[in-house]
């Protein structure tokens, strides 16, 4: 004789359909696509990094041809054959931004591309450190900092969280193709942008607590 299913069963295997359809049915990009397909943090996190990349618009001045992905020479910094900066009496080129060990960033750490754009500290000459002041001199900030060419504008990307920084840092590491691109050195004074980027200049980090001066309370 046949048993009837109980009521309990009948709803088990229900939610059990249900969950099947859902992990079925999300779409490639989540990270419950399925367990085959799963998407690893590190993967969420370049994935994050590339789109932030995209929406500042770095690829604007680190790409040799189209600011796209698809392009061969995307964030692979400035041709030989086009024009750099020009800051004053100063030439500034935009940097091979790939993860090639000797003309981009594969030589450095992800903590220094994060100090970059936090600190905007050349990682060239900045050790792979956490940074734990913002005074020249003090805690394991430089003494003499040594700092990246006002075309880049880390100075607004430094109000960006951690998460994000590093993101892009992850993205740059990890999410790119190397590309062989010896960029020039860019021209600069003997204190390397170190008065250009005074507090008094370029503001204090982080930024003052809401409402600042030249801001409105909430209503």
């Amino acid at each position: 004789m046949k048993r009837r299913p109980t009521l309990s069963t009948l709803y088990s295997k229900s939610f059990l359909s249900t969950l099947f359809l859902i992990a079925c049915s999300a779409p490639p990009g989540s990270a419950s696509y399925a367990s085959g397909n799963r998407i690893s943090t590190q993967q969420q996190q370049v994935l994050r990094g590339r789109k932030l990349v995209l929406d500042h618009g770095c690829a604007d001045c680190h790409s040799i041809g189209v600011p796209t992905p698809s392009d061969p020479g995307f964030l692979a910094g400035l041709a030989d054959t086009a024009t750099p900066f020009q800051i004053g009496p100063f030439k500034t080129r935009p940097r091979n931004l790939t993860p090639d060990n000797s003309t981009g960033l594969g030589r450095f750490s992800e903590r220094q591309i994060f100090n970059a754009l936090r600190y905007g500290l050349r990682p060239g000459e900045t050790p792979d450190v956490e940074i734990t002041s913002i005074t020249p001199g003090q805690g394991n900030f430089p003494a003499r900092p040594r700092y990246l060419a006002p075309p880049m504008p880390w100075i607004a990307f430094r109000h960006m969280s951690d998460e994000e920084l590093y993101a892009i840092a992850a993205y740059l590491k990890n999410g790119l193709k190397p590309v062989s691109n010896r960029v020039l050195d860019s021209e600069g004074p003997p204190d390397f942008w170190a008065s250009a980027y005074a507090i008094e200049k370029s503001g204090r980090y982080p930024a003052p607590p809401f409402p600042a001066t030249a801001e409105k309370g909430a209503q």
